[in-house]
């Protein structure tokens, strides 16, 4: 207990100045408590309000995907340039460093491998597991329109109810069947949803024509998934294309971690996002790097 004796009285209170509120750089976050603000703000960059998110989760329900057989030799390399890691528990525990600074958000539901149906995911990761491991965020697919819509989206409301006891935000993935297709309308439905039940972080994939649409209409940050592998240009492009359409960032797996130089790729993606350089700029600085690295690796 501090000394009571020779204490001063107490004089500044400054009251001609107002008490200040901070503000938060991600929409729908305002009223959030203290510890989920934090949290968030590992994962999307205060001074930018956007994140290069680095998804590494396929292996779920897709097994060893190409890229990602060793995540300890071409994962751990590219964590430098991440804003935030997407991984299963499993990965974290078994590959990636504990000094990793970032944010990581958890792959939280699962089941089905793709032999079987996908939108039969249940809940594979108990908030208690999520807390020792420090995760800033914990992702779960919704399938809206699937056979298993229900059911995928009692798993988010589970989740959210769990996270927000522990201040954990949940992250709603907005998942597309075969049957399904990839236009404003349907992820404009499905991001609502996730929003209105909850999620504080959406991911979806993005759409050619009314993304701002999409984007606009949902209170929470949307985050673009990547998708299949694209040549280098194009996946700068959609990524611009999204970021200047509304979008608090990208969550790329396959189009950097497939990438011939994925250590470029990355911080191009990150010029993008962060800076919005023009996807051609970015291409050229792109193939400036990997020149770079490449030669770099001959005179090894």
């Amino acid at each position: 207990m501090a000394d009571i004796e020779g204490v001063k009285e107490t004089k500044n209170y400054y009251p001609e100045v107002p008490a200040s509120h901070e503000g938060f750089h991600l929409k729908g976050a305002h009223q959030l408590d203290w510890g989920m603000r934090n949290r968030l703000s590992k994962i999307f960059r205060p001074s930018t309000g956007r994140t290069v998110m680095l998804a590494v989760d396929h292996g779920y329900f897709l097994g060893p995907t190409t890229g990602l057989e060793r995540i300890d030799l071409t994962i751990v390399p590219l964590l430098a340039y991440a804003d935030a890691l997407m991984c299963t528990r499993g990965i974290l525990r078994s590959s990636i460093p504990s000094t990793f600074p970032n944010g990581v958000v958890m792959r939280s539901s699962g089941g089905p491998s793709t032999l079987k149906e996908l939108s039969n995911e249940l809940l594979a990761v108990d908030i208690d597991d999520a807390l020792r491991m420090n995760v800033s965020a914990m992702a779960v697919q919704v399938y809206i329109g699937g056979e298993f819509e229900t059911q995928s989206v009692r798993n988010m409301t589970t989740l959210v109810d769990m996270g927000l006891r522990y201040g954990v935000p949940t992250m709603g993935v907005t998942a597309v069947g075969k049957e399904l297709t990839r236009d404003a309308r349907y992820l404009g439905l499905a991001t609502r949803i996730c929003a209105e039940l909850g999620a504080q972080v959406v991911k979806t994939y993005y759409c050619a024509e009314g993304f701002e649409r999409v984007t606009a209409g949902c209170p929470v940050p949307i985050v673009m998934a990547g998708g299949k592998k694209l040549p280098e240009l194009e996946a700068l492009t959609m990524a611009h294309n999204a970021v200047t359409q509304g979008a608090a960032g990208v969550d790329m797996g396959r189009n950097i971690f497939q990438s011939e130089a994925p250590a470029a790729m990355i911080q191009a993606v990150g010029k993008v996002v962060h800076e919005l350089m023009p996807p051609a700029q970015a291409f050229d600085l792109y193939q400036t790097m990997k020149r770079e690295q490449e030669l770099a690796a001959a005179r090894a």
